[in-house]
C-alpha cells in the first residue's frame, strides 16, 4: 500500500437500502444523491427495453475487473466493492455497486478516500462504465 491509499472507510456497504451518503467534499459521485445536487449526483444504471438487469450487472462487474489497478474487495449477488488506485501516486478510490430489490436499477457510488477534489475522475469513471455497458 502506498502513501496515499488512506484507510478503508467504515461506512462502505449498504445500510437501510442505501450506499454511504454524500458529504460536502466534491471528490465523489453517487446515484443516491439528490438529482438537484450537480456536484455529486450521477444517474443509476438502468436497463433498456429488452435488456435484463442481471446481464447489465454482470457486464459492469466484468468491466470493473478489467480496470487498471483495480482490486475487487467484495462481490455478492447484489453488492460489489472495488478499490482503484491512481497510476501516479496510488490514491485509492472506492467504487460500489448496489442492486436493490425490486431490481429496477443499479446504484453506484465512486469516492476518493483522501483529499477534497478528484478533478472529475470518479464521475468520468462512472460515465466510461455506462458507455461500455449501456450501449
Amino acid at each position: 500500500m502506498g502513501l496515499f491509499t488512506g484507510q478503508r472507510p467504515g461506512n462502505l456497504g449498504v445500510k437501510d437500502g442505501r450506499l454511504a451518503p454524500v458529504h460536502w467534499k466534491p471528490n465523489h459521485v453517487s446515484s443516491q444523491a439528490e438529482p438537484t445536487d450537480k456536484v455529486h449526483y450521477v444517474r443509476a444504471f438502468e436497463v433498456q427495453p429488452g435488456e435484463d438487469l442481471l446481464d447489465v450487472w454482470e457486464a459492469l462487474e466484468a468491466e470493473i475487473q478489467q480496470l487498471p489497478r483495480c482490486t475487487i474487495v467484495t462481490a455478492k449477488k447484489n453488492y460489489l466493492h472495488a478499490e482503484i488506485s491512481s497510476a501516479r501516486f496510488g490514491f485509492v478510490d472506492d467504487l460500489e455497486l448496489y442492486l436493490p430489490p425490486p431490481m429496477a436499477c443499479i446504484h453506484i457510488r465512486c469516492a476518493a478516500r483522501i483529499g477534497v477534489r478528484d478533478f472529475g475522475v470518479n464521475r468520468q469513471r462512472v460515465e466510461n462504465l455506462r458507455e461500455k455497458v449501456c450501449k
